[in-house]
């Protein structure tokens, strides 16, 4: 299910939330759409952010009301969310665009990618968003790709879509661009790195596109973004969070596409790779994963027998964390009730990342620590830049 954004959304003064028709049929409220598209803007409230806040607050409307008192525990007493003007500046550019904001825990968010730890909390959609339900491998590779490997990704983007799985990819030049054309026809989805009206490289503007009527276009980012370096591997985790299993047609072992393929390890995906020659270095990706377990892939046949087995279609509704308890007036914990933990949380990480997992086990070694607070704390130490998440989840000190 996806959902418009209405006149009523994008009006300037107080009034933007009093639509005389509900937008959804089922929660969020357009009160909390925009609240959670406000939160998800803010400065420092990452994907984990988001969902803590959520987690504790209840609903987005009320973890924005009380962010500049969290932000201000951890010192920052001048912090505001995103503001409201800019939230309607990149509504207003969505609805010139024809996009769809689909937001984690609501219907319509691809249930695949809201189990990914790191998820984005929204998702601007163009196309068929019908897509993103059905079965779909990702296809990545090289930039600067060899005639074999595009033939390769050619063949394999084609003969998937006739098997009628979806083919998701970064819309890059090279392996991602030739795969999208030879899918097209039957099903593929590009993850924008930037906005969706800021298509990178500039030569797959006509691709772009194409996808964005006849398949599937998405971003994390706003409108008017041209995306950066570190814009990419973000995109990356979404392009393998979407996928059942992600297959790297040719690869220098440093690259994004080998980025993606640990993304995928990560999220419990399959991951194979096309051989390549040993002594030609873009292939040395492949042949790494090769060695170290991938499947091999010499043609579509050998995708669709590693699918088998695997849930092509979930079914199930992504969901934000249980807001039982505070939803229903249980009060969340405070960061104050040990004042000694968030000394202890900033003594066990360090620039290197760690999993927020094995800090808490690290913190339960070393004396009682309370789900809640450590919650509490992180949030706090995020806002105020002391902690920061690396791609894949890991926490580090600044």
């Amino acid at each position: 299910m996806e959902y418009a954004i209405p006149d009523e959304l994008v009006r300037e003064g107080d009034g933007w939330a009093e639509a005389p028709l509900p937008l959804f049929d089922a929660p969020p409220t357009q009160d909390e759409l925009f609240a959670r598209l406000r939160l998800s803007r803010s400065r420092r409230v990452g994907p984990a952010t988001f969902r803590r806040l959520i987690a504790e607050h209840g609903t987005a409307v009320a973890a924005l009301a009380a962010l500049p008192a969290v932000a201000a525990n951890a010192g920052d007493t001048k912090y505001q969310p995103a503001s409201e003007a800019d939230i309607r500046r990149e509504i207003t550019a969505a609805r010139r665009t024809d996009a769809k904001l689909l937001t984690l825990g609501a219907p319509g968010y691809p249930a695949r990618l809201a189990d990914v730890a790191d998820a984005p909390p929204v998702l601007w959609a163009q196309g068929q968003t019908a897509m993103l339900g059905r079965r779909s491998v990702a296809i990545v590779g090289t930039r600067n790709a060899s005639s074999l490997a595009l033939r390769m990704a050619r063949a394999l983007g084609r003969d998937l879509a006739d098997a009628g799985v979806v083919v998701v990819s970064g819309l890059a030049r090279g392996v991602d661009a030739v795969a999208h054309s030879a899918a097209l026809e039957g099903g593929t989805v590009a993850v924008h790195a930037g906005g969706l009206d800021q298509v990178y490289p500039a030569e797959n503007t006509e691709l772009a596109a194409k996808i964005a009527e006849q398949g599937c276009a998405l971003s994390e980012r706003p409108f008017g973004l041209s995306p950066q370096a570190r814009d990419f591997p973000r995109r990356n985790r979404i392009v393998s969070g979407l996928s059942m299993a992600v297959v790297v047609v040719e690869a220098a072992a440093r690259s994004g596409s080998m980025i993606t393929a640990r993304d995928a390890l990560d999220q419990g995906r399959e991951v194979l790779a096309v051989p390549g020659h040993p002594l030609d270095g873009r292939a040395s990706g492949c042949n790494l994963l090769l060695r170290d377990g991938a499947t091999l892939v010499r043609d579509a046949d050998d995708i669709l027998e590693a699918l088998e087995g695997l849930d092509p279609e979930p079914t199930a509704e992504p969901a934000l964390p249980d807001t039982s308890q505070t939803a229903h007036g249980a009060p969340s914990a405070s960061p104050d009730a040990d004042p000694n933990l968030r000394k202890r949380i900033l003594d066990l990480l360090s620039p290197v990342p760690v999993p927020e997992d094995q800090l808490m086990r690290d913190l339960l070694q070393d004396g009682p620590a309370p789900t809640q607070s450590v919650a509490a704390h992180l949030s706090e130490l995020e806002l105020s830049g002391c902690v920061a998440r690396k791609p894949g989840g890991g926490l580090v000190k600044v």
